[in-house]
């Protein structure tokens, strides 16, 4: 287990290094508190990773969603989202979508789609519920739970572990803190801005300690995306380009690759996020892209409520899919 000093150390250097420049399938081990009522509160128990090269008790994702009008022959044509990974979590400036993306927050026209397909950053956590707000019917057997935590929970989660005044690991079974997520309303929005440590550190109980032995930490690694190859980063680009363009969904294109939710595949539910305080589904139509609104991370890397799309005056699809392709001559 990571001392508290080594994980504030490798924060302040990330902090340094970043300033200097401009799916889980749904099962009970992962906790569903974006489901809290409103007002609503749970209180955590957070615990280390098992994986003893990670310095943090997290692992970070970056998924991107690609909205889709339906499935290719799919009578009923709904609108599906396909997650897919960010390159960018393994080769910094690597993902073809947010390289072709981040151009567009320069338009006035097309920031509100960039929005919608910039990348969505989470944070994979595991521990205890300890108060469960959700007072759900049913819970696990193994009471060690899996937290799918959004920026917004994460940035409370981080200032306090730079905080000198915590003196201790939060993760440690005798000198831990729990963490209280607390769920509001803000406008349409979710919002867990006040949620905070508890204010006293509390040991692991026997019967914590006892689940701990039993079942064993989770090595979070286990659980995140796994990296495209050129083959599956060949089908993200094409999906990105056909999203764009208005198309449908093809199975029989992309299946073996990636899914919508609901069509099943161990890829499409490994890239699986929470429904976050603004996420909607996105409907891409053929002449005038429009993006629900969500709060999302732009190129600067910081959330931001995006205007609304005006209905007129915006670049076509066609538009759009000249530039990547033009790009793509280009490179």
């Amino acid at each position: 287990m990571s001392t508290l000093q080594e994980i504030r150390a490798k924060l302040q250097a990330q902090e340094a290094k970043s300033s200097g420049k401009g799916t889980f399938t749904k099962d009970l081990t992962t906790y569903a508190h974006w489901d809290l009522p409103e007002p609503g509160t749970s209180l955590l128990r957070f615990l280390p990773d098992s994986d003893p090269d990670n310095t943090f008790f997290w692992r970070e994702r970056q998924l991107i969603k690609l909205p889709f009008a339906g499935v290719k022959n799919d009578k009923d044509h709904k609108n599906v989202v396909v997650q897919v990974p960010c390159m960018d979590m393994w080769e910094r400036n690597s993902c073809p979508v947010i390289t072709e993306v981040g151009p567009w927050f320069n338009d006035p026209n097309l920031e509100t789609l960039a929005r919608s397909y910039w990348k969505k950053r989470t944070y994979l956590m595991q521990g205890f519920v300890v108060e469960d707000g959700l007072q759900a019917p049913q819970s696990p057997e193994n009471p060690i739970r899996k937290f799918i935590i959004s920026p917004q929970i994460f940035k409370v989660i981080k200032s306090a572990l730079l905080d000198p005044d915590m003196e201790n690991n939060p993760t440690d079974f005798n000198h831990g803190t729990p963490f209280r997520i607390n769920k509001t309303k803000n406008g349409q929005y979710a919002d867990y801005s006040t949620s905070n440590w508890a204010r006293k550190e509390s040991p692991l109980t026997s019967e914590q300690l006892e689940a701990i032995k039993t079942y064993g930490l989770f090595n979070l690694n286990d659980f995140m995306p796994k990296k495209p190859n050129a083959e599956e980063l060949n089908a993200i680009k094409e999906m990105f380009e056909a999203s764009v363009n208005g198309e449908l969904y093809d199975l029989d294109r992309w299946g073996k690759y990636y899914k919508p939710f609901g069509l099943g595949g161990a890829d499409a539910d490994r890239a699986e996020s929470p429904k976050t305080e603004s996420t909607k589904t996105v409907s891409i139509p053929k002449e005038t892209p429009k993006a629900a609104p969500e709060k999302v991370e732009t190129k600067k890397e910081v959330a931001a409520e995006p205007a609304e799309a005006t209905s007129s005056g915006g670049a076509s699809a066609q538009d759009i899919l000249a530039r990547i392709r033009r790009r793509s001559t280009e490179s």
